[in-house]
């Protein structure tokens, strides 16, 4: 995905200063992934811990930042809302969020946290129990497995582990290009202060 990014960027602006990092942030290693300093982040994981690493920082140092909140399940992109962590409603990832930030890091028990959030107001669709989210072809089965056989081993709890994925709640891009849109225009917002 970074390397398809980078060169959609470079089609776009062939100038821009491009880095890819194909990591995943997480507490041991933020922020020595970035280059330096930077005047922005934002942030689009779905990781609790490395969401949670990215806010502690960005509030410990004041770099403007903004979190994404989840978008599976999540289908009507005019439910979207930008405001502080304190007041986001409807995203258990955001919740998660909002009470360590409290217990590990200090964050206010009552009003704002400083952290600017993209989140959606709308309840989480959850996907039919017979349906995958998309159209993903055959079930998945272990090397091992026939073409008609229950899927076992790893292949069973994909399948059935109801998070995030084709076989979970599922995204659209409708939601997920909101979210991105409008943390790009939160971004902005807070560098023209």
């Amino acid at each position: 995905k970074a390397e398809a990014l980078a060169r959609r960027i470079a089609d776009i602006h062939p100038g821009c200063d491009v880095r890819c990092i194909e990591e995943f942030a997480d507490a041991d290693n933020w922020p020595g992934l970035l280059p330096g300093q930077v005047d922005a982040v934002i942030d689009a994981c779905d990781q609790s811990k490395a969401k949670l690493a990215l806010a502690a920082w960005a509030r410990r140092t004041g770099t403007a930042f903004v979190t994404c909140g989840a978008a599976g399940g999540k289908r009507r992109a005019e439910q979207l809302g930008i405001d502080d962590l304190h007041a986001t409603t409807h995203d258990p990832l955001l919740a998660s969020l909002r009470q360590r930030l409290r217990s590990q890091h200090g964050a206010p028990r009552t009003g704002k946290m400083g952290v600017r959030c993209v989140f959606s107001r709308e309840s989480v669709a959850p996907p039919k129990p017979e349906e995958a989210a998309c159209d993903i072809g055959e079930v998945p089965t272990d090397a091992d497995a026939t073409a008609d056989a229950e899927p076992r081993g790893a292949a069973a709890e994909v399948w059935r582990d109801n998070t995030l994925n084709c076989h979970g709640y599922g995204s659209t891009v409708v939601v997920t290009a909101s979210f991105g849109m409008a943390a790009a225009g939160e971004i902005i917002a807070q560098l023209l202060k």
